[in-house]
């Protein structure tokens, strides 16, 4: 009489599936991987460099703006633009319901996208910030708040992009939004500059705005004095990270 064999469940299975999964993205990107993280290496630096030709001679908090800007955009970018862009590329290639079909927990396929979005951001990020501080001769104060200021930051970006990337069916317009956001961030959101540069009404409307927010809790990580109220940005993440995990979990839980 044959044996049964008993079926893994709890923790143990939880993280085999994670890293099943985190293999499984990595590895859907194995040609792609390395040229993308090039690519958020160059448009970190050469972002960094390219904005600095617009002036003479940049002040010292300007340079600082701008530097630690640079960095929060390419962690943004990552999780709300490049990640939506992949799923709808996933959509098209027709391996989005195979993805769906496989038999591990679907909050193991979150946190695998989760971290190969942070593997893509955080080599972008950290290059942007060496270059700029060779380029403007920064004054940076790196502190120990680094690390939950970018895992939040990467986070909640990354749940944003998950959120609607999966929500919305047509890929088509996953891309248009992705391309509207790049054009908000840059030009609409005080991340490279101080939010008084912007009309006052604008200003008020970026204070409820995550983009904003991920900026001052980086900053106030890498710099000292530039950032006031850390705690609000702090609050404001925590509350768009559990919004979009909510968003996310009701779509991909009417899935059958």
């Amino acid at each position: 009489m044959a044996r049964s064999v008993p079926v893994r469940s709890g923790l143990g299975r939880w993280v085999q599936s994670y890293l099943m999964m985190t293999r499984w993205e990595i590895g859907s990107l194995r040609r792609e991987f390395p040229l993308i993280i090039a690519l958020q290496i160059v448009i970190g630096g050469g972002f960094a460099l390219g904005i600095g030709l617009f002036f003479d001679r940049m002040p010292a908090r300007n340079a600082l703006f701008l530097s630690t800007g640079v960095a929060v955009v390419t962690l943004i970018t990552v999780g709300m633009v490049l990640g939506p862009q992949l799923v709808s590329n996933q959509k098209v290639a027709g391996t989005y319901d195979f993805l769906w079909s496989l038999p591990v927990p679907r909050t193991t396929q979150a946190a695998a996208w989760l971290t190969v979005n942070t593997i893509i951001a955080i080599p972008g990020m950290v290059v942007a910030l060496v270059i700029a501080d060779a380029r403007y001769d920064l004054s940076l104060h790196v502190s120990a708040a680094i690390v939950p200021a970018v895992l939040l930051t990467i986070g909640t970006a990354t749940l944003i992009g998950y959120a609607f990337a999966h929500a919305i069916s047509k890929p088509m317009v996953t891309m248009m939004i992705t391309q509207l956001l790049v054009f908000t961030i840059l030009g609409f959101s005080p991340i490279n500059f101080p939010p008084e540069n912007l009309p006052g009404w604008l200003a008020t409307v970026n204070e409820w705005l995550p983009f904003e927010h991920m900026a001052a809790v980086v900053r106030a990580a890498l710099t000292d004095g530039l950032v006031v109220d850390v705690v609000r940005s702090y609050l404001i993440l925590g509350i768009y990270a559990a919004l979009s995990t909510m968003v996310a979990a009701w779509v991909i839980g009417r899935r059958r």
